[in-house]
């Protein structure tokens, strides 16, 4: 069953608005990761995979992240819009270690081939995400990995009782 929407302030989107099958965006702002102290990517030719109910995901070209810090992490999971996924293990100097901190499509399906090999991150893994000057949170529930921001109106999916939105 489909919640009801939250009220749309200005400026604001409603992730109710975005469309299913998903749609694919440049960001439209410098996106950055930080662990640890130090930025782990940088971008301002990133992307965003916008889908209904939920909060924008955003994808890195790897040429912006440190992947000499990035090491292949085992399994992998499938997107029904994007298709097989691999995940990547963070491993800083000093031991600081993050398991699938993120994932990476290498064949993605047509309508996504603009974001082959680029990286997308877990919010709830990394000690910040930036949309431009906001600081995102995690999407709800650890499974997704959407970033919310204060220009969203949800609710968003990935909470208790969300799974059949």
């Amino acid at each position: 069953m489909r919640p009801t929407p939250d009220p749309v302030g200005p400026g604001q989107e409603s992730v109710w608005d975005y469309p299913r099958p998903p749609a694919l965006q440049p960001a439209g702002h410098r996106l950055r990761i930080v662990h640890a102290g130090q930025t782990i990517a940088e971008t301002t030719q990133g992307f965003r995979v916008l889908e209904t109910s939920h909060p924008p995901t955003y994808y890195f070209p790897p040429g912006d992240c440190r992947l000499d810090w990035m090491h292949p992490a085992g399994g992998g999971s499938f997107c029904e819009w994007k298709g097989p996924a691999s995940y990547l293990d963070l491993e800083m100097p000093g031991g600081i270690s993050v398991p699938m901190v993120a994932w990476f499509y290498a064949d993605p399906t047509k309508r996504f081939a603009p974001i082959a090999r680029f990286l997308a991150f877990y919010a709830n893994k990394v000690d910040a995400c930036y949309v431009g000057d906001w600081q995102a949170t995690p999407q709800p529930g650890g499974f997704y990995g959407g970033w919310v921001t204060p220009n969203l109106a949800g609710p968003f999916k990935g909470g208790p009782g969300s799974m059949g939105w």
